[in-house]
């Protein structure tokens, strides 16, 4: 008989990931071979498409790798292509932290060649899912697989995707949970680079170096936040109500509306002054963040 390496943590357990608490649907338990994610260190989720580029090759190799060497972990869904990628470029730094989220049960090797990759991860990091032991790797669950991969992370970093990719999903995955998304630029001309481009088109942060990347996370993960000091605009008590119900992590259009009780016609109008005179910026259509 196998033995069993793996753990099971029920959502009431102390140390089920405060992180997926906000996966939204929450799984009830995940099953976890190796570690979790250390939640005092930063973490970027890679994703992309599956058949890439060589170019895409290249950037997640050496996003993973770079951002691995300044401690970041690094996370994805353990695919073919841009997430086994973004692996290998990691794993390449003595003493990297990788972790893969599962769409099938915690002992299935999915997809088959990633065998060698699915056990190295396990080494160095570990392996994550929602899913019982033997659960087959069905096309229904690696979107619902997809809220956890980005719940997990600080920042989602998506690296050559079609317009239609499924990476698209971890996007919105992301968004919803208030986590910043940044994506590769690459050739207008380029299908695999479409859903990247019009990402950005949309307010995703453009993706130039993982050293940009790294002072992104300085900001979005540093020890010693700024103090929010309550701001005196000499105006409309909506104004004042509509900026400090925004923080330094992105927030929808409808869950502002939802805490301020301001009307969405009014509400636009209000955001737009606020970005105008440089406190917000709205990062892609409808999510908004405070800039100070």
């Amino acid at each position: 008989m196998e033995e069993k390496n793996y753990v099971a943590i029920s959502h009431r357990d102390p140390v089920f990931p405060e992180k997926l608490r906000q996966a939204g649907p929450r799984p009830d338990l995940v099953y976890v071979k190796g570690d979790l994610p250390d939640p005092a260190r930063p973490s970027v989720a890679i994703v992309g498409a599956r058949l890439c580029s060589a170019y895409g090759r290249q950037q997640a190799s050496r996003f993973g790798a770079v951002l691995a060497s300044h401690g970041v972990q690094i996370i994805s869904g353990l695919a073919r292509g841009i997430d086994a990628w973004a692996h290998e470029g990691a794993l390449g730094v003595a003493g990297s932290r990788v972790f893969g989220v599962l769409g099938c049960g915690i002992d299935v090797v999915y997809p088959r060649q990633n065998g060698p990759l699915y056990r190295r991860v396990e080494e160095n990091g570990g392996l994550v899912s929602e899913y019982p032991p033997g659960y087959a790797p069905l096309p229904r669950n690696f979107p619902l697989r997809n809220r956890l991969i980005s719940a997990l992370a600080d920042l989602v970093l998506v690296i050559e995707a079609r317009e239609r990719s499924g990476s698209l999903i971890t996007v919105d995955c992301a968004l919803e949970q208030g986590r910043a998304v940044y994506a590769l630029p690459g050739r207008v001309d380029e299908p695999l680079s479409a859903g990247c481009n019009r990402l950005i088109s949309q307010g995703a942060g453009v993706a130039c170096s993982p050293e940009y990347l790294l002072e992104e996370l300085k900001i979005l993960c540093g020890k010693k936040m700024p103090v929010e000091e309550t701001v005196n605009f000499g105006l409309a008590t909506d104004l004042e109500l509509v900026y400090s119900c925004l923080g330094f992590q992105p927030k929808r259009l409808q869950a502002i509306q939802e805490e301020t009780g301001v009307s969405v016609r009014k509400l636009k109008e209000l955001l737009l002054e606020l970005e105008l005179d440089g406190w917000i910026r709205e990062l892609m259509k409808d999510y908004y963040v405070k800039l100070k």
